[in-house]
């Protein structure tokens, strides 16, 4: 046992002897760099033997040697530091994974309480009401009677009050150009809201175009407000729905259906929908700043049903199975969109919003909104029984006895040309057959085609000039000004000229 010990004490000396060389190597070394005196001790040596120029080779050789020791101790701290922080780092995140997992196990406790408290009240379910203790709704589970069961209390509230209701016919008869000037009167005299003519002018074009209308612009200059006033003038207080960041998906909209409670949460939107069914009124939503949210998320479903044409496909499901208890108009668990309700987005461009994509802007039509209106004398005009259908007729009575000019329609085609071979953008078919609808109305209104034509064409195409890099388009954008000069007329197209010298300025 006594050689083994032996052996093994030599052998491995032999692997700790060579360990300790090698830190004993590495200290020998850096003391050897860093051995000032040394360094002295031959420059006195020599000091004696220099010529002048080689004083200047002694001196370089020092400052290169000091650069040298500099950048040692410099990487030694880095690497030191970098330890230290990965080390932290480290320590940080296994102190995260610590609270996650008491957070996880403080969620598990909940979820089973929960369960725990929901047992409890489905055990009740099937009691008479004076033999439990618990909210009423809390006690249905799976005992309701779909024949008799109400699971739409705002809906059936709207089917008892409008039980016995008849269309009426208001006998309208006012003109566009009438109708506008109403409305600009109303809102001053009644709501001392001030507008131009002008711009009651786009907003009412852009209502015969679509239904989604988004005004947008700077805080304060009345988006909202015109969307309130315009509620009021058609005796319809305007349903506003005001967007939070959370929205992700239609249920936002509609409401959804709780399965213990077996009721559907109505959203107060749902209800306006069902209300304007009735009616041969006209009824506004207002989705209060919609890009809070992503308006694709929780609009997309309207956004392509409001695409199509025939209006008896404008259809969406609120629940999968219909009960005999359901609304009169809820067929099928389905419910028709109503023709005659708008939905008018306001929107702030800042940090806290998102951007709306195309998908939305080639849907609906921007209105910008960025100067108050100056105060005037109005006449006193009071609220309005507007029928939508009369409000309808005047619309596509504008647009049939209004088309574009052949003319124009032919610059715009040229323009289009221009702009994909300068842009490589282009226009479609939607936004076209969109300009065909604005246009007319807004000659209709009392306007002029050109001064519809810029408008439209400065907010619904130029705008996605935005998603190109400006400082590649800014020589060209000199050229397009004078293209549209030289098209339509020197100054005709005043808004999209300012439009793009405007995003010059950007570049």
């Amino acid at each position: 046992m006594d050689t083994f010990l032996r052996f093994l004490y030599e052998f491995l000396s032999q692997f700790f002897n060579g360990i300790k060389y090698i830190v004993l190597g590495i200290f020998n070394g850096f003391k050897s760099i860093f051995n000032i005196p040394e360094y002295i001790k031959v420059v006195t040596e020599y000091k004696n033997d220099f010529s002048i120029p080689e004083w200047l080779l002694v001196g370089i050789a020092i400052l290169i040697t000091i650069a040298m020791l500099a950048l040692i101790i410099l990487a030694v701290y880095f690497l030191i530091r970098k330890y230290i922080r990965i080390r932290k780092s480290l320590v940080e995140q296994e102190s995260l994974l610590e609270e996650v997992g008491t957070l996880n196990n403080e969620v598990a406790k909940l979820v089973k309480e929960k369960e725990t408290i929901l047992a409890m009240k489905v055990s009740k379910l099937g009691l008479k009401p004076d033999e439990s203790d618990i909210d009423e709704n809390a006690g249905e589970g799976d005992n309701v009677d779909p024949n008799t069961e109400i699971r739409f209390p705002k809906l059936y509230e709207v089917d008892q009050r409008f039980k016995d209701y008849k269309v009426q016919n208001y006998g309208n008869s006012f003109e566009l150009p009438e109708f506008v000037e109403l409305f600009r009167n109303f809102a001053a005299s009644q709501l001392k809201l001030y507008y131009t003519t002008d711009m009651i002018r786009l907003f009412i074009s852009a209502l015969a175009s679509t239904k989604l209308v988004i005004l947008q612009g700077i805080s304060g200059t009345g988006k909202t407000s015109l969307a309130y006033a315009w509620g009021k003038f058609l005796k319809h207080d305007s349903c506003i729905a005001s967007v939070q960041p959370s929205w992700r998906d239609r249920t936002e909209l509609f409401g959804y259906f709780n399965e213990f409670t077996k009721r559907f949460n109505e959203t107060e939107v749902l209800k306006e929908m069902y209300v304007a069914g009735y009616t041969d009124d006209v009824y506004t939503v207002i989705l209060d700043e919609m890009n809070i949210s992503r308006v694709e998320y929780y609009f997309a479903e309207m956004l392509s049903i409001l695409e199509m044409p025939n209006k008896d496909e404008w259809i969406v499901e609120i629940v999968p199975s219909a009960w005999k208890s359901d609304p009169v108009h809820l067929m099928e668990g389905k419910i028709k969109i109503p023709p005659n309700m708008w939905y008018i987005g306001t929107i702030n461009n800042d940090d806290s919003t998102f951007m709306v994509t195309d998908k939305v802007y080639d849907r609906a039509m921007p209105i910008d909104i960025n100067d108050k209106g100056q105060v005037f004398e109005p006449e006193n005009i009071p609220a309005q029984d507007i029928n939508y259908s009369y409000l309808d007729k005047k619309f596509q009575e504008a647009i049939k006895n209004n088309p574009i000019h052949e003319e124009n329609l032919k610059k715009i085609e040229a323009m289009d040309d221009y702009v994909i071979q300068h842009f490589r953008i282009a226009f479609g078919n939607r936004i076209v057959a969109h300009m065909r609808k604005f246009v007319p109305v807004f000659v209709a209104c009392g306007g002029d085609e050109i001064r519809g034509i810029d408008y439209f064409i400065a907010r619904k195409i130029l705008r996605k000039f935005e998603q190109l890099n400006v400082a590649y388009i800014r020589d060209e954008i000199d050229g397009f000004v004078k293209f549209l000069n030289d098209n339509f007329g020197e100054g005709k197209m005043s808004e999209c000229i300012e439009y793009l010298l405007r995003l010059k300025k950007m570049a």
